[in-house]
C-alpha cells in the first residue's frame, strides 16, 4: 500500500478540537511543511502535545502565535514568549510536565499501557490531584497515557510503506509519537519508492498511516 499523500491532504485530517502531537525539540526534527500548512488552514481549538512550544517563528511556535491551541501539554515553554503571555493572560491552558514523564506518558499510549509510575514530582504541585501508589515502601505518582487524534511527525527518510529512519537528534519524540495517535502522518526529507532495509527502519510502517514529502 502506497501511503504517500499531499501536504494539503495531510493537514485536512486535523479537525477543530483535535488533540495533536507534533514531533520536534526546539524545531529540530519538526514537520515544518505540515506546520506551515496547518497555520494556513487555521484549524482552531486544538490541544498540543509536544516537547516544547518552539520559537515564535520556528516550529509549533507559529501555531501558538496564530492562536490555534486552547491547551498545550509540554515540558517547557521558555523559548516562546508568546506561549507564556497566553498562559498568563488565561488565553491558553498550559500543562507543564517533566520531560521524561511526558515521553513516558506518550510511550504508554503507544504500548497500550494503563499509565506509568514515577517518583518525579512527588511532594510538589505536579502531584496535586493525582493518584499515589506505594511500591516497596516508596510513593510514586500514577501518570496516565497521552493519546492524540493525529500525530504530525518528521523523519529524514521514509518509504512508500511508511517505514522511517532518522538522523541523530531528529528522532527525539517522533518515533514514540508514531504509535500514540489514531492517525500518524510523517513528513520526510527523502522519499523512496523502494522499501527501506529492515535494519535501517527505526519506525516500522505499521505505525504510520500517511507519508508526505517535505522536499521535492
Amino acid at each position: 500500500m502506497n501511503k504517500l499523500i499531499s501536504i494539503q491532504e495531510a493537514v485536512s485530517k486535523v479537525k477543530d478540537g483535535d488533540v495533536v502531537m507534533i514531533g520536534g525539540f526546539l524545531g529540530v526534527g519538526s514537520p515544518h511543511k505540515m506546520i506551515d500548512a496547518l497555520v494556513a488552514q487555521g484549524t482552531k481549538n486544538l490541544t498540543l502535545i509536544c516537547n516544547d512550544s518552539g520559537f515564535v517563528d520556528i516550529g509549533v511556535g507559529k501555531l501558538v502565535v496564530n492562536k490555534q491551541f486552547s491547551k498545550i501539554i509540554a515540558s517547557h515553554i521558555g523559548t516562546n514568549k508568546e506561549t507564556g503571555r497566553q498562559m498568563m493572560e488565561g488565553e491558553t491552558e498550559v500543562v507543564l510536565t517533566p520531560q521524561g514523564t511526558l515521553a513516558e506518558q506518550i510511550r504508554a499510549a503507544c504500548y497500550g499501557l494503563g499509565g506509568i509510575l514515577t517518583a518525579t514530582g512527588v511532594g510538589t504541585k505536579v502531584a496535586e490531584g493525582k493518584m499515589m501508589i506505594p511500591v516497596n515502601g516508596r510513593e510514586y505518582l500514577l501518570e496516565l497515557p497521552l493519546h492524540a487524534n493525529v500525530a504530525l511527525i518528521f523523519a529524514n527518510k521514509g518509504d512508500k510503506y511508511g517505514n522511517l529512519s532518522y538522523h541523530g537528534a531528529a528522532q527525539n519524540f517522533n518515533s514514540v509519537m508514531a504509535g500514540a495517535a489514531d492517525i500518524t502522518i510523517c513528513e520526510v526529507d527523502e522519499y523512496s519508492e523502494e522499501a527501506l532495509c529492515p535494519d535501517r527502519a527505526e519506525t516500522p510502517g505499521v505505525f504510520v498511516n500517511y507519508i508526505v514529502k517535505g522536499k521535492e
